[in-house]
């Protein structure tokens, strides 16, 4: 558990900021408040204090007191560390020494949090040596006595593995990543000048390239660092801040490379060297080479994650915010007309007492008014369905609000998982008192089993399927997988939090008045008349899943990237506005599919109208097997059952957010429809 609660920068003086601001689009499109960021804060606990921060001062750049970012002098050690290696067609991270590097002196891996452990993050020190402002034109790692590094076969037959499968490594210097370069020209005609040059960031670099069946490693590091020097007063020394970090990887042969007994090295002039080649079936001899340069930029250290987060297709967000407003106003419209011109006519016909006769020959939603409160079958497990459903919502509204405020931002390494982990913990007392109370709603008399099972159910399924997961990734020797003590560790949070504070909350619930229904539940069931075949429940879910899928779609795309293409995800404005755009258009497509179902005079609507309104959540299954197919470049065996295991528990948990959203929604306008009207 220690690990859960370390800082999240480095181990010595930690910073954070965040900046809220409006970022433009090429247009000139004002965007929602994006947060950019600094170096990460020293614990969790402070997320709190920020937010409430956040809430009493207007939104503008600040710095908190005690955090501030690292100062360095000239020549001061900017210590460069080693995050793991990641690959988009596996999905499994690997640590940095997994592979042959040169190695330290001593090797120290950082201490980290909960979030960090369950990403496969291994920060670790590495050899080089760079210094504040000084410039090494070519250095020699791990090199004695001028004698070059020798791979052993194995050695070269794993590297030339990780090359093939299209590995990145991950650095970091003052927990800023580092990045490559990549220029596009976007103006094809064939006159240079004309063309306009933009500038993208990939995340790490690759570990080498194949060409014409042979394998190349990048041996060669250029290390190009930005800082920005900082005000001071006159007789004081110049203090500098790094606020950019890049590389530039180049394959060198071994013969091409002239060192020297000082660890020092001449580089090739031009273009005229050759690639380092790994035969993966016999021994392989190269230097591991790195270079420094530093220049100075303008760009201010709170705004240094910009050029990292920097968006090209902004718009596309927007397109999607006016896509979902659409579909509201859309579902508003239908939603409206039930209300006010169905509704109230039926509601008054059903009130004229002239004709009472002639209102029972009719049809409609008040002749099942005896029995569309009886309750369903397994209660029980519905209300703990349910309370997970509450759990989650409470935990993912939470989370992407603190998020969007800057305080989750990615400088902030593994904050968001662990935040996530630690909410679901405590969010277990509003998902025990929802559950318990709906669960005496519904006639429920067994309480501690109803509380051991809205505890254990939902989570149950979740960690059985990661542990199934986790032991397929212990056989790759990756450090994806989840160590044993953080294992005993999730357990205990599990059933030392989680669970006492779930009873907490379901014995409160279950002592609480219950949900007053309004009309009284016959004894003898009223037989269900055949049905249409729309009123199949398959083909609600096809119905009632398809708007609110449309309405956030586009955000799903960025968010499939950021998870299985390691890309950073940090618009939570938008998503926020989407998530709202979700609750809105969940809670309307159940209205009407209940309402359409009472008309049928089918009044078991509890189970149905939960399973129709996650319909959305088959929509996100039917995405991820498209994004699957036509995205990833995956082909093995473990790294498919990786995807769609976790694939299965956003499905899972998608389906249990939107239709507690369907379903109370649907509760609320089932009593208040029955509320309007008389019952003899």
């Amino acid at each position: 558990m220690a690990a859960a609660m370390v800082s999240e920068g480095d181990s010595g003086s930690q910073s954070w900021s965040g900046v809220l601001r409006e970022i433009s689009g090429p247009s000139g499109a004002p965007c929602l408040a994006q947060a950019t960021s600094g170096t990460p804060s020293s614990g969790d606990w402070l997320l709190w204090l920020l937010l409430l921060l956040s809430l009493t001062y207007e939104t503008r750049a600040f710095y908190v007191p005690g955090v501030a970012p690292i100062n360095f002098h000239q020549n001061d050690p900017v210590e460069i560390k080693a995050v793991k290696l990641t690959s988009s067609r596996t999905q499994l991270p690997y640590e940095y020494y997994s592979l042959p590097f040169c190695q330290p002196s001593k090797i120290t891996y950082k201490a980290e949090n909960l979030g960090e452990v369950l990403r496969g993050d291994r920060i670790v020190n590495t050899p080089f040596q760079v210094l504040m402002n000084s410039e090494k034109k070519c250095e020699v790692l791990c090199s004695q006595s001028n004698k070059p590094v020798t791979l052993t076969v194995d050695q070269s037959r794993l590297v030339a593995e990780r090359v093939m499968e299209d590995y990145y490594v991950h650095l970091i210097a003052d927990n800023l990543p580092v990045a490559t370069r990549l220029e596009l020209y976007s103006n094809r005609d064939g006159d240079d000048k004309k063309k306009e040059k933009d500038v993208q960031f990939e995340h790490g670099y690759r570990l080498g390239f194949t060409d014409v069946n042979k394998i190349y490693l990048h041996n060669h590091l250029s290390f190009i660092l930005y800082y920005h020097r900082e005000d001071v007063e006159e007789d004081q020394e110049h203090t500098y801040r790094v606020v950019r970090f890049e590389v530039i990887p180049q394959s060198i042969r071994l013969e091409d490379l002239k060192a020297d007994e000082k660890s020092s090295c001449t580089l090739p002039e031009g273009t005229n060297s050759s690639p380092q080649e790994i035969d993966p079936t016999k021994e392989n001899q190269l230097y591991f080479t790195y270079s420094v340069h530093w220049e100075e930029s303008d760009i201010k250290w709170a705004s240094r994650w910009d050029t990292y987060l920097t968006m090209s297709d902004v718009q596309i967000h927007w397109f999607s915010i006016i896509n979902s407003v659409v579909v509201v106003f859309f579902l508003s419209g239908i939603l409206s007309m039930i209300i006010i011109r169905t509704l109230r006519k039926d509601i008054a016909n059903y009130n004229k007492e002239d004709d009472i006769e002639d209102t029972m020959e009719e049809s409609g939603w008040k002749l099942v008014h005896g029995d569309v409160f009886r309750p369903p079958q397994y209660p029980m497990i519905l209300s703990s369905l349910l309370g997970s459903g509450i759990q989650l919502f409470c935990m993912i509204l939470i989370v992407i609000f603190v998020a969007m405020l800057g305080m989750l931002s990615p400088s902030s390494r593994g904050a968001l998982m662990t935040t996530a982990c630690f909410l679901f913990m405590f969010m277990g007392v509003f998902g025990g008192f929802s559950a318990g109370r709906l669960y005496r709603t519904l006639k429920g008399h067994r309480w501690k089993k109803g509380a051991f099972c809205t505890a254990t159910l939902y989570p149950g399924v979740v960690f059985g399927l990661c542990f199934v997961l986790n032991c397929f990734i212990w056989g790759k020797h990756s450090s994806g997988a989840v160590p044993f003590p953080t294992m005993v560790a999730l357990l205990c949070m599990w059933f030392g939090i989680s669970l006492p504070l779930v009873y907490l909350g379901y014995y409160f619930g279950f002592r609480k008045q219950p949900y007053d229904n309004p009309v009284r539940t016959n004894q003898i069931p009223r037989q269900i008349p055949e049905q249409r075949w729309y009123m199949n429940r398959f083909v609600g879910i096809l119905m009632a899943g398809i708007l609110p899928f449309g309405a956030m779609f586009i955000e799903l795309f960025f968010i499939f990237s950021a998870i299985w293409e390691n890309q950073f995800y940090y618009l939570f404005g938008f998503l926020f506005l989407v998530f709202i755009i979700l609750v809105v258009s969940c809670s309307q497509i159940s209205i009407v599919m209940v309402y359409f179902q009472l008309c049928a005079e089918d009044y078991r609507w509890w189970w149905r109208n939960f399973l129709v309104s996650g319909g959305s959540a088959f929509y996100v299954l039917v995405y991820a097997i498209f994004y699957f197919v036509n995205k990833l470049d995956i082909v093995e065996f473990i790294p498919s059952l990786l995807y769609f295991g976790y694939t299965a528990l956003m499905v899972l948990s998608f389906w249990l957010l939107t239709g507690t959203i369907g379903f109370y929604a649907a509760y609320m306008f089932v009593r208040k429809i029955y509320a309007a009207v008389k019952i003899d």
